[in-house]
């Protein structure tokens, strides 16, 4: 079916060719957010619809990803891919991995990435890209811009302590949402004029607030007596079923992922917060995925349908930038 299309920035989603030199760059910065990203195919099929090509795109962690494979022309392919995950296909995909420098070995990802770009490399693409990454031991934020684009996209979504950190010119590198979540900074060192920037994490509401008095209440006696059972229990569980419960959990007890993952989303949410204050983008598209957990990657038609929602209701604000701009 096709969507009509609306030309804003100069062409309906023409390569570079057809583009006039003088023309307005617009910067898409995709930000990070684990299951949540899958809302930026939303945002891409939006803009695309109304004639808005992003001549830079930055991305960290899936927003690296997702940009990374809409540049290269691969985000249907990506998207038939995302719409058909299940809660057992996802599992399929976490080879657990205990002894290494990350829960999950990740290697069966990098394939389905490898498979999909091959030996493609940023100096192949029509669109300017950066995948931003963190450095272990100096902290440094690096913006991968050159090389293999798979290799990249593993680098930015390292996860600490859950994905293993990738080795890239002597660096090894993970995720980049600990030290940039919505790499604006980077869209306009690029050479974007315009920035369009996706926040995955604006919906937490009541996240983040201040609780001025807490302390123990009756049930912790319970809980402390419940776990001193399941301990003793757990001598007589097969040693793949302690693993599972460890990683993920039970009903009163959330699992190793559950705590590393929700402690990275908290230190998210204030980085994005600080840098947003310095740094704000011209245009802010801000998704409704606080029902979407981060792990929720079987609810990826969820997602886009709430991406492409949003960017739809940020249509206006961008065709006055553009014109203000121009």
């Amino acid at each position: 079916m096709d969507v009509p299309r609306r030309q804003i920035n100069g062409d309906f989603a023409a390569g570079p060719e057809s583009r006039s030199e003088d023309r307005l760059s617009i910067g898409l910065v995709l930000g990070g957010g684990a299951a949540r990203g899958f809302a930026h195919i939303g945002v891409l099929r939006t803009l695309m619809a109304h004639g808005i090509r992003p001549d830079v795109i930055a991305g960290t962690s899936i927003g690296a990803v997702v940009g990374g494979l809409f540049a290269a022309g691969e985000l249907d392919a990506f998207e038939e891919w995302c719409r058909q995950l299940t809660r057992r296909r996802v599992l399929g995909y976490l080879d657990l991995k205990f002894g290494g420098s990350g829960l999950i070995g990740g290697s069966r990802l990098v394939r389905k990435l490898e498979s999909a770009l091959g030996e493609t490399c940023f100096s192949d693409l029509p669109t300017r890209l950066a995948a931003i990454a963190t450095e272990i031991g100096t902290g440094h934020e690096i913006w991968l811009t050159r090389g293999r684009l798979s290799d990249a996209m593993a680098a930015s979504y390292a996860l600490p302590g859950i994905f293993p950190p990738k080795l890239i010119g002597g660096r090894w590198l993970m995720d980049g949402a600990m030290v940039n979540p919505l790499p604006i900074s980077a869209a306009r060192a690029l050479g974007a004029r315009l920035v369009i920037a996706v926040n995955l994490n604006a919906d937490n509401f009541g996240r983040g607030t201040i609780i001025q008095d807490h302390g123990p209440d009756a049930e912790d006696d319970a809980r402390r007596a419940q776990h001193q059972l399941d301990r003793s229990r757990s001598r007589i569980f097969r040693t793949d079923r302690l693993l599972q419960r460890q990683f993920f959990g039970a009903p009163d007890r959330p699992g190793l992922s559950t705590v590393m993952v929700e402690a990275f989303q908290v230190m998210q949410d204030r980085i994005t917060r600080s840098r947003l204050a310095g740094d704000p983008p011209d245009v802010m598209i801000s998704p409704r995925l606080g029902r979407i957990n981060l792990f929720d990657f079987h609810r990826a038609k969820e997602s886009i349908t709430l991406g492409a929602e949003a960017a739809e209701k940020s249509i206006e604000a961008i065709s006055e930038s553009i014109a203000a701009l121009s």
